[in-house]
């Protein structure tokens, strides 16, 4: 998950929720308005793709303080990523208003060096390589996620024993820091 402070005070939130159809998601603002939770039906399958493979994710983006409300939330779900602008305003309840907000001095996006669970799944598997299964004729097939990437911007390269792969989410949204690139091998041996 990305958050991300906007020069209007809003916030922007990202969040990787691989093979949800686009019309996928829900949302909506807890009850004390300082948390947005969202949650998924069930992931779009693949052709070839096991039922026991499909996933449901649910999670939460909240605050991170408790001086302000959330005001509104604009969702936009597009190919396997979940962004939305959170609008926040000061608690007309307070009576102290306090100055808390984010501690810019902690990065929003942790970057990992090896593959993790998803942290949002809620039903099946937790695991970006959702997939891997040994064909009848010899043959491996093979799932990997990768949020934000369509389908025309992959490239898959063949080399006997080896199968590289490498994606690029060319449609960078405004808010988004950069382009994402996914790239990885998988040896059939």
């Amino acid at each position: 998950m990305e958050i991300k402070i906007l020069e209007n005070d809003n916030l922007y939130v990202r969040v990787d929720l691989p093979g949800v159809p686009d019309d996928g998601v829900r949302h909506r603002v807890d009850s004390v308005r300082q948390k947005v939770v969202f949650f998924s039906c069930e992931e779009t399958l693949s052709d070839g793709d096991d039922k026991k493979n499909a996933r449901e994710y649910a999670g939460t983006a909240g605050l991170g303080c408790d001086c302000c409300e959330i005001t509104g939330v604009d969702a936009k779900m597009k190919d396997g990523m979940l962004r939305m602008i959170v609008s926040r305003g000061q608690q007309v309840y307070s009576l102290f208003p306090s100055q808390q907000r984010y501690n810019m001095d902690e990065p929003a996006l942790n970057m990992a060096k090896a593959v993790e669970d998803h942290p949002f799944v809620v039903k099946g598997p937790k695991r970006s390589e959702n997939s891997v299964q040994r064909r009848g004729d010899g043959s491996v097939w093979v799932s990997f996620d990768l949020p934000g990437v369509c389908g025309d911007d992959i490239l898959v390269l063949p080399n006997e024993n080896e199968v590289k792969f490498y994606g690029e989410n060319k449609g960078v949204y405004e808010h988004d820091e950069s382009c994402r690139i996914f790239m990885g091998a998988v040896n059939g041996a």
